[in-house]
């Protein structure tokens, strides 16, 4: 790519995409272009054909997606499969029409066999059955996936798609009501260290910023109080007036979903976009089939052409509650809600072609918690 190809970031103001814009620009790329959700529906097949005939993009960084966590994609099936297969077809089809010379599409871990081996490797894609609670999505995900092989295998296009693992970081999402675990452990905690500490001020600040099913920061003592216990945060016992609460471990519960015996592997959104940056850069669609042809089993499809990003490192949801504990200060009580879903397992990925580009991740996890937490307090005060 030279520093002035026209790039466009599909989902450019979603976490991800402004990841991977904010890496472009760092790395001197001078020409990007996004469009926002109101001035282009990515799922119009019209609307997306007349935006490349006006832009006529030279790359593609296909980062835009309906997501969120187990209870949006269980809720919400349809609209998770619907809206991502029409975003993917519409934007990859019109790529090949307009001969883009390179699309990188974003996919996500969840596109793996819930009961594949560890770690997941690349050619285990479609050896069994998914998830049942995000199934939906990863089969839109798997669907874009083998659009991106199928265009190149009869057209020859230089589309290729990346596995990040679960990410977090800037402009994630911390609705309570769609979040993924982590923003939603993060936010959670937040909220119940305030509660013990009877920071009521620092409680309808986080509301204002972010409501919870309408209440926000002029909701009565009552109101809040109620929202945060549907959400998991209550007072020890429930007749506690909030007034006498204290920085006291037995004054506030937070009550998380599963067991948090599941394990999972978080990355940092800037060190996924510093990797797919580098694949954009550096690996071709029959660069990645002829990489992974060398080490594929008699169970691999025979064209895979997609990699892995990840830490290839992970912890007990139990685990990562507990360091987001250290790091916000919450001192009270955490319980398990095991009638509610854990999800797969285990899902870390194996990310040894990632590192055959001497590639590796910047931040631990517990820096890059500590960053984005620090993030979120300031954004509270703005």
């Amino acid at each position: 790519m030279e520093a002035t190809s026209k790039i466009y970031i599909a989902g450019h103001m979603g976490m991800v995409g402004s990841a991977i814009s904010r890496k472009l620009r760092h790395q001197g790329f001078t020409n990007i272009i996004g469009r926002t959700l109101e001035e282009l529906d990515l799922t119009s097949q019209q609307a997306v054909a007349d935006f490349f005939e006006a832009e006529k993009p030279e790359y593609i960084v296909l980062a835009a997606a309906k997501v969120g966590g187990i209870l949006a994609n269980d809720t919400y099936r349809a609209q998770f499969i619907y809206e991502n297969l029409m975003i993917e077809a519409n934007i990859i089809h019109q790529a090949y029409l307009h001969g883009v010379k390179k699309l990188l599409f974003l996919g996500s871990s969840c596109i793996y066999p819930k009961n594949a081996p560890q770690p997941l490797k690349e050619e285990y894609l479609l050896t069994g059955e998914l998830e049942q609670t995000n199934e939906p999505y990863a089969i839109a995900k798997i669907a874009g996936i083998k659009l991106c092989e199928s265009y190149y295998r009869q057209y020859g296009c230089n589309f290729i798609s990346v596995m990040p693992t679960n990410l977090y970081g800037p402009n994630d999402n911390y609705n309570l009501e769609t979040s993924h675990v982590l923003p939603a452990i993060i936010r959670k905690m937040h909220l119940a260290q305030c509660l013990e500490t009877a920071n009521w001020e620092g409680i309808r600040t986080d509301l204002d910023k972010r409501p919870i099913e309408g209440i926000n920061g002029n909701s009565t003592e009552v109101e809040i109080l109620n929202i945060l216990k549907k959400y998991g945060i209550s007072l020890n016992p429930d007749n506690l007036s909030a007034s006498s609460v204290t920085r006291h471990a037995s004054r506030v519960t937070l009550t998380l979903w599963g067991t948090g015996q599941v394990f999972r592997e978080f990355l940092h959104v800037d060190d996924m976009a510093s990797a797919c940056v580098k694949i954009l850069e550096e690996l071709n669609t029959e660069d990645l089939i002829t990489r992974h042809a060398s080490r594929v089993t008699r169970h691999a499809s025979p064209i895979t052409a997609f990699i892995n990003i990840g830490t290839g490192e992970d912890q007990t949801i139990a685990e990562i509650a507990s360091l987001v504990r250290s790091i916000t200060g919450y001192t009270g009580d955490i319980r398990w809600d095991n009638s509610k879903p854990d999800g797969t397992l285990k899902k870390l990925l194996d990310v040894s072609m990632l590192k055959e580009l001497n590639w590796s991740p910047h931040y631990s996890l517990h820096d890059g918690i500590l960053s984005v937490y620090k993030q979120y307090i300031d954004s509270k005060r703005s």
